[in-house]
């Protein structure tokens, strides 16, 4: 039986081990660096800026989606933006995946957003089929653009 739930204060370091799971299995185990104490802020402070939902399999932790919402301009209207959606191998084919887009979904309608969104990587051909089973358009022509680190800092400084 599959339970999903808003995410405590104490899942800090369940979700941990999930963005972990998820680094390694994206090939990029180096980049999660979000410590603890950064999650306690910014999605159990005073005004959280993401959210999580915790999916349990027979009360055992399966997975997670961390999401927040944007702002369409266009539409004048909210968005729920998945960042991240993690189901641990061992408890893959049991729906797990397509219960949490749903569920996001359905809060998603809730809120009244009119868009839902995430990225995927472009070799994660397993991840698009299962996206695209679920309706989702993969959306080939935008290109996802990003300034961090020390780029971020010059950018935020005014130098080119």
């Amino acid at each position: 039986m599959l339970t999903i739930r808003p995410a405590v204060p104490a899942d800090i370091p369940l979700i941990l081990a999930y963005i972990g799971e998820l680094a390694e299995y994206e090939k990029a185990p180096e980049a999660a660096v979000a410590k603890a104490e950064d999650l306690r802020v910014h999605l159990f402070g005073e005004r959280p800026l993401a959210f999580v939902e915790m999916a349990e399999w027979e009360g055992r932790p399966a997975g997670f989606a961390f999401w927040f919402f944007n702002f369409s301009t266009w539409e004048g209207k909210p968005g729920l933006y998945l960042e991240d959606l993690w189901v641990r191998p061992e408890f893959r084919g049991f729906g797990i995946g397509k219960s949490l887009l749903r569920h996001l979904a359905r809060l998603a309608v809730a809120k009244g957003c009119t868009r839902y969104q995430w990225q995927v990587l472009d070799w994660n051909t397993p991840a698009i089929d299962f996206y695209e089973a679920q309706g989702a358009g993969v959306m080939r022509e935008w290109l996802t653009c990003r300034v961090e680190g020390e780029a971020l800092k010059a950018l935020a400084a005014g130098a080119p």
